[in-house]
C-alpha cells in the first residue's frame, strides 16, 4: 500500500517518471539492469537480498545510478550500512511526501542527501561499534552471537563443534577486544548495539562437515553482505 501510494505520488510529478518497481532485492537488481534508472528509491529492508547489499551491488555494477534509501527504521546501524554501501541519502518513510520528493529530485541532480547529523551518526556507529565487531574473528563473532542468546559455554561448544576450553579462550579474547569485564556486559553490548538483533543461524550438519550460514533480519527481510575493510576507513567510502 505504501509503495503503491508513493508510486502514484511520484508519477503525478511533471518531472518524474517511475519506470519500474520490485518487491525483493534480487528483482530490484534485475530491474536496475534492464531499466537503468537515474534514481533508485530503495527500501533498507528487502526480502531475499537486503537494502545495503542491493545498494552495494548497484554501486559496483551501475555507478551512474543513484540510490536513495527509504526506511521505516531510524537506526544507526542501517544508516551506516546504507551510507557505506554507496547510497546518496537516507529518508524515513514517516517523512512527508514533499520531503521524499525533494530528496528524489536532489538525488536526480547528483546531490548527496545525507544530513550532517546522519553522517555523524553513521561515523559514530562505525567508530564505536562497527570497528569493534570487525576486530573480532569470524569465530569470535559466532561465539559472541551465541553468548548474546544466553548460551552456556557447553552449548556453544556443542553448536560450533569445539571444546569448552576453546570457547573460554574465545570469550576471553572477545571481552578484551570489547573492553568489558564479563560475558553479561558483552551480551548487553551486542544486543544494545543491534549486533545480534534478528540474527538467524542455519546450521546443517553432515558427517564431520559443518556449514554455518548467518543472516541478518532487520524486520522486513533477510540478507547477507560480505564486507572487506581497510584500516581506519569506512567501507564503501574513500
Amino acid at each position: 500500500m505504501v509503495r503503491n501510494g508513493l508510486q502514484a505520488f511520484l508519477n503525478a510529478q511533471p518531472d518524474i517518471l517511475v519506470v519500474g518497481e520490485a518487491s525483493d532485492g534480487k528483482e530490484a537488481l534485475r530491474q536496475v539492469e534492464a531499466l537503468r534508472p537515474d534514481v533508485v528509491l530503495l527500501d533498507g529492508c528487502l526480502p531475499g537480498l537486503d537494502g545495503p547489499a542491493v545498494a552495494a551491488a548497484i554501486r559496483e555494477r551501475y555507478p551512474e545510478v543513484r540510490v536513495l534509501a527509504l526506511s521505516a527504521y531510524n537506526d544507526d546501524r542501517l544508516l551506516w550500512e546504507m551510507w557505506a554501501a554507496g547510497a546518496v541519502g537516507y529518508v524515513l518513510k514517516e517523512a512527508s511526501p514533499q520531503d521524499i520528493l525533494s530528496a528524489v529530485r536532489a538525488a536526480g541532480r547528483g546531490e548527496t542527501c545525507f544530513r550532517p547529523e546522519q553522517v555523524e551518526r553513521a561515523q559514530r556507529w562505525w567508530e564505536e561499534v562497527g570497528q569493534k565487531w570487525e576486530s573480532l574473528t569470524e569465530r569470535e563473532q559466532e561465539v559472541l552471537t551465541l553468548v548474546a542468546e544466553g548460551r552456556s559455554n557447553r552449548e556453544i561448544a556443542a553448536i560450533l563443534w569445539i571444546s569448552e576450553k576453546t570457547v573460554e579462550k574465545h570469550v576471553g579474547q572477545i571481552l578484551e577486544k570489547l573492553g568489558v569485564s564479563t560475558r553479561i556486559e558483552a551480551a548487553i553490548w551486542a544486543v544494545g548495539e543491534g549486533i545480534s538483533a534478528g540474527v538467524e543461524k542455519v546450521r546443517r550438519i553432515k558427517g564431520n562437515k559443518k556449514w554455518w550460514i548467518s543472516t541478518i533480519d532487520n524486520g522486513g527481510g533477510v540478507g547477507y553482505t560480505e564486507r572487506r575493510t581497510e584500516e581506519g576507513k569506512i567501507p564503501g567510502r574513500r
